[in-house]
């Protein structure tokens, strides 16, 4: 099982089995600003990793000609996920299911997807998972899908403040498979995965946002 620091994961009890991180609070609008250009007219989006349910909250009420489905891993991030969805009420967001995108073969138990979003998540995983995990939302994905990829990383290598350097030191410490992932193989593995068409964009707070689709012909 992966080891996290405690930095990686801050989020707190609130009410009736909600979870509050503070990170999820500031980088919503940022998030649901950047899907909010990239979606589809209509569809359904899987959001992997949906943590503490906050940010599939916020899409599915900013962005409500999509169907929103969430899925995380842990009991109490889907009790969190499900109690912000039945107090938000909101016909297109679904209850949480169980999902280990790291894991082979997920891809082929679910309908395609229009749209799928991951945020904040490759740097807490190994290289083999990230891997995985890429190739397995490409293969989710309907023909003209879109897959959206935000989070902090490497360019070309380096580490490019100070903050990210000390997460990333943290990280590794914790558990020496994880930390960033670079820009360039991230870019790699996409294309590798049949996600030819690929938009690197620069997102607040040093974070990158990586939108791909199939090459359209």
């Amino acid at each position: 099982m992966t080891s996290l620091p405690p930095s990686a994961s801050v989020a707190t009890q609130t009410t009736g089995g909600k979870l509050c991180a503070p990170s999820a609070l500031r980088n919503a609008p940022v998030i649901t600003a950047l899907l909010r250009d990239v979606a589809p007219p209509a569809g359904r989006a899987l959001e992997i990793a949906s943590g503490t349910g906050q940010h599939i909250t916020a899409l599915a009420a900013a962005i409500p000609q999509i169907s929103w489905h969430p899925s995380e891993i842990a009991a109490d991030r889907i009790a969190s996920i499900d109690a912000y969805a039945a107090e938000a009420a909101l016909d297109n967001l679904h209850p949480a299911q169980v999902l280990d995108a790291s894991q082979s073969g997920w891809s082929t138990e679910h309908r395609p997807y229009d749209m799928i979003y991951m945020g904040n998540l490759l740097h807490l995983i190994s290289q083999v998972a990230a891997s995985t995990l890429l190739s397995e939302a490409a293969k989710a994905l309907t023909p003209t899908g879109t897959f959206v990829v935000y989070g902090p990383f490497m360019r070309s290598g380096q580490l490019t403040s100070e903050g990210d350097a000390k997460f990333h030191a943290e990280l590794h410490a914790a558990d020496p498979t994880i930390g960033y992932k670079d820009d360039q193989w991230v870019k790699q593995m996409l294309t590798h995965a049949g996600l030819a068409a690929i938009v690197v964009q620069d997102m607040p707070a040093n974070n990158l946002a990586f939108i791909a689709q199939r090459e359209l012909s």
